[in-house]
């Protein structure tokens, strides 16, 4: 049944992604000009995993905790939830982006101006600028988000209460690895809500095809191959 408290969850939960995440990537540059260094990057890694694990225990009872319409459509694909609640949570998941960016440029219009308020910025040198290295790489990364979240949250044998811990650590371990590559999006709307308030579009096809990809990939197989298995077990 379609839930609008899980809709507005989602929508706060990526609000929280999108501003929190940008916000350290601003203060990390721009604020304390570190550049992309080792610093900047724990700064940025840390950020980014310690607002998802925490948003999980926060809404993770109320929507899931999605927050990222990758995962979202790879929930519908294996039918652990329905187009009726699946498209609105895109919805919201893209509102609370947008408004989280748009917030960023109200408050600190200038330093996040020099950042694009956090936008990936495509394939890095490390992969030569090459777009079709930007879109492997963005599909592995999510490949493994997608994999810790049906194995952690999903699968019925899972330890309970750590679902949070293990999805934050994997952001951070894919933000500190994937931010030099192609600045670790696994997330469409993460991506969109700066694009849109910065117009900075450049590569932007890379943030939706990667996480999309990746996504159903891992969902498939961790679905189908593992969380059913044990389902069945149980049943």
């Amino acid at each position: 049944m379609a839930n609008p408290r899980a809709w507005l969850a989602e929508a706060i939960g990526t609000y929280a992604l999108v501003f929190f995440g940008p916000l350290a990537i601003t203060i990390a540059i721009s604020m304390f000009d570190l550049g992309l260094g080792s610093d900047a990057l724990l700064i940025i890694s840390l950020a980014h995993g310690a607002v998802i694990g925490i948003m999980v225990y926060v809404f993770g009872h109320v929507s899931g905790t999605h927050i990222n319409p990758a995962v979202t459509i790879a929930m519908m694909a294996t039918k652990r939830m329905s187009p009726k609640d699946g498209g609105p949570y895109i919805a919201f998941q893209l509102i609370g982006a947008v408004l989280a960016s748009a917030t960023l440029a109200a408050v600190i219009p200038t330093y996040a101006g020099e950042v694009n308020y956090g936008v990936q910025g495509g394939p890095s040198e490390f992969l030569e600028g090459s777009a079709m290295a930007g879109l492997v790489v963005e599909i592995i990364l999510t490949f493994f988000l997608l994999t810790t979240i049906y194995m952690v949250a999903v699968h019925k044998k899972a330890a309970p209460g750590f679902a949070g811990i293990a999805i934050g650590g994997m952001i951070f371990l894919l933000h500190l690895v994937g931010v030099p590559l192609t600045g670790a999006s696994m997330n469409p709307a993460r991506t969109f809500g700066p694009a849109l308030v910065s117009g900075y579009w450049d590569f932007h096809w890379i943030y939706w095809a990667g996480p999309i990809i990746g996504a159903l990939i891992a969902a498939f197989v961790m679905n189908y191959i593992f969380a059913k298995k044990a389902e069945k077990e149980a049943a």
